[in-house]
């Protein structure tokens, strides 16, 4: 084998030819993205993440926080994971020494927290800002071990002059994630770092054992606390009875213990629908411990419940929700109840359970709960479904069945007609105006909820006007000099950034601090996770059943590539892909090759290294209930031969639940 050339898990590796694909792929990366330069599949997408966001691939070094005060925030607000790896690192450091090698610890920003071994490296590493404080997210400083590992949700390794930056071209790494035992997220990465002489492929198999490690950790401890935690609800709570509903929070506000709590809309002790799920998030917690500050960051859907801050060691360490199994009934509560029942059927609409959406329906929902707040800004790029959440906000709000709601988008008027769009007119008070005048949305959303989406193309010489009828909530016609009331709560929505509109000089600030006093950001599909297949399944049975046929299904791969897709044009995309493969699909199976070419491209290299195996997966010791269903998914998924619609109708339960059981238990669909 020729000098500079090594086998990289299976792939012929050559210092000089990676270095010339790297240069070509710098001359013309858009040429590039389309004619994929000589290097793995895995390095190649990396190279165009960096590229296309920013990073210098002329780059040295990490960025680095050596402020004492932020590295001491980052301790504490990652002691959980730094105690579950404590273990490890202490048994694998004076391994390391005289290796060559250092293992480092970052948390789920990249930034690391912790790193031991060969002395010698350890102070080579500083020159690169590998150390306690660096950032290593490929936004930060491009392909890396750390950032890769933590963008593909798998163990990998960079090496040498696969890096982006050029700077750290003589290093190489092996990454893997760790993921939450309790709801599967990554919130960290151990990576195993040094000069590109001490690559050896089994590197990769050592991070991810070790990562494994601290997930088991992390379980234990997880698992203490919540016995912790319920033996302080015991103690707190005499009155409690076995009948009564019971829901366990943690200090994260995620279900660590369920009981009695009915699902969906069968329960008549909840104000909305719930099936928590253990990990499933459902609150923040207050900084303070105090009952009236627990009981105001309950979500809406939750104020029925009854609240008791759970203490440990002095500290509020979570809390228990109790639902009582027959809640006292007032008129007011019946009202009440009426009221949300239009709030949870405008939830219902916003499928998804990812923590930044549910986050974003608590805030819509309690605006709508609220007499005090007028307005609300939703941002969020274009198909992210922010129509969904102003109709959230109309059906809180509503007091009787006639309460209008009115939605007008900025960017479809012409700039001569805003005025009178929104104002009305009366009768020839401008060329071309109607001769009996009209009125304006305002007017004919008194006493209901006015969207206007992409408020941010709104002309500047309308924005004072509309601030004026927003603080006086008076409207005046074009052409009349008398005022009418209007009682209406404003949804603005925009696709972009008005701080920097603001700052631009095209959007007033006066008019940018009225209508944002109470904001929401609508995340994008694809920092939603599985949501993604929770909205395929959503669009695949609702155009199903429109349609009169049965719902399409989907292979593990496809499951898969719709995963690893940007989905730049969000939910909408998606909804528009389910109804395009009903319409052009050959047979009721979506196959790989079923899917656009860019959603299936970007999976055909991706089952690079997956995790369990099938000939390994009965062999699993059973312990606890939690074990039970881990083992009864598994042997679903091997007597099914990895089929999710079959694995769901086997065990009985639907394909949302499912795909969250999945995530819970950190069982990778592709791994068949």
């Amino acid at each position: 084998m020729a000098t500079g050339q090594l086998v990289l898990d299976n792939v012929d590796y050559d210092e000089r030819a990676t270095m010339r694909a790297w240069e070509s792929f710098l001359a013309d990366a858009p040429k590039c993205a389309r004619d994929p330069v000589h290097v793995r599949s895995l390095i190649h997408d990396s190279w165009y993440r960096s590229a296309t966001g920013g990073i210098d691939a002329q780059g040295i070094e990490a960025p680095l926080s050596s402020d004492r005060d932020e590295i001491e925030y980052l301790t504490r607000a990652n002691a959980e994971l730094l105690s579950a790896a404590r273990r490890s690192f202490a048994s694998l450091g004076p391994l390391l020494e005289g290796t060559g090698a250092m293992l480092v610890l970052a948390d789920s920003d990249g930034v690391l927290i912790d790193a031991i071994g060969d002395k010698k490296t350890l102070h080579n590493g500083q020159d690169i800002h590998l150390g306690i404080g660096g950032k290593w997210n490929e936004d930060a400083v491009g392909t890396n071990g750390i950032g890769t590992a933590l963008w593909t949700g798998e163990p990998i390794f960079v090496h040498a002059a696969e890096h982006f930056c050029a700077g750290i071209k003589s290093w190489t790494c092996a990454g893997a994630p760790i993921r939450d035992p309790l709801d599967g997220k990554i919130i960290g990465v151990v990576d195993l770092s040094g000069y590109s002489p001490i690559f050896r492929p089994h590197n990769t198999a050592l991070v991810a054992a070790t990562a494994r490690q601290i997930e088991k950790a992390l379980a234990e401890q997880q698992q203490e606390q919540r016995t912790r935690l319920l033996e302080a609800f015991i103690s707190s709570a005499p009155s409690y009875r076995r009948k009564d509903g019971l829901v366990i929070v943690d200090h994260r506000g995620r279900a660590i213990f369920c009981n009695n709590v009915p699902n969906g809309d069968t329960t008549e002790m909840m104000d909305g629908p719930m099936e928590p799920g253990r990990g499933r998030w459902l609150m923040n917690l207050p900084a303070s411990g105090s009952d009236s500050d627990l009981a105001n960051a309950l979500p809406a859907h939750l104020r029925s419940c009854h609240v008791t801050p759970l203490k440990l060691d002095g500290d509020l360490r979570g809390a228990a929700l109790v639902f009582p199994s027959v809640p006292a009934v007032s008129s007011m509560t019946v009202i009440r109840r009426e009221e949300n029942k239009h709030l949870r059927t405008a939830a219902a609409m916003i499928v998804g359970e990812s923590e930044k959406l549910l986050a974003a329906v608590d805030v819509a929902s309690r605006v709508a709960g609220s007499n005090g707040v007028t307005s609300l800004l939703i941002e969020g790029e274009t198909g992210v479904g922010k129509e969904l959440f102003a109709r959230l906000v109309h059906a809180g709000s509503r007091r009787t069945e006639n309460d209008p709601f009115i939605a007008m988008n900025c960017g479809a008027i012409t700039k001569e007609l805003f005025g009178s769009e929104l104002f009305g007119h009366v009768g020839g008070a401008f060329t071309g105006a109607s001769r009996e005048g009209k009125p304006g949305i305002f007017e004919l959303a008194n006493g209901g909820v006015l969207s206007l989406d992409e408020i941010g193309e709104l002309p500047l010489e309308i924005q004072p006007f509309l601030l004026r009828v927003l603080e006086e909530r008076v409207v005046h016609r074009i052409g009349d000099s008398r005022g009418r009331p209007v009682d209406v709560r404003l949804v603005a929505s925009t696709n972009r950034d008005l701080k920097q509109e603001v700052a631009a000089g095209r959007f007033r600030s006066d008019l940018y601090y009225r209508i944002g006093a109470v904001s929401i950001h609508v995340p994008a599909l694809r920092e939603r996770g599985d949501d993604v297949l929770l909205l395929v399944e959503h669009f695949n049975r609702r155009i199903a059943k429109l349609a009169g046929n049965d719902p399409l299904e989907f292979s593990n791969d496809a499951l898969d590539a719709l995963l690893a897709y940007r989905w730049p044009g969000n939910v909408r995309e998606l909804k528009n892909l389910v109804e395009r493969l009903h319409i052009l699909a050959r047979g009721g199976t979506i196959e790989l090759q079923d899917l656009p070419g860019e959603i299936s491209a970007g999976n055909r290299d991706a089952i690079a290294m997956h995790g369990d195996h099938p000939a390994t997966m009965l062999e699993a010791p059973v312990c606890t209930f939690e074990d039970a269903e881990r083992q009864a998914i598994k042997n679903a998924l091997v007597a099914e031969s990895g089929n999710l619609s079959k694995v769901a109708l086997r065990l009985g339960i639907s394909r949302p639940t499912l795909y969250r059981k999945l995530g819970q238990y950190g069982i990778r669909r592709g791994f068949l």
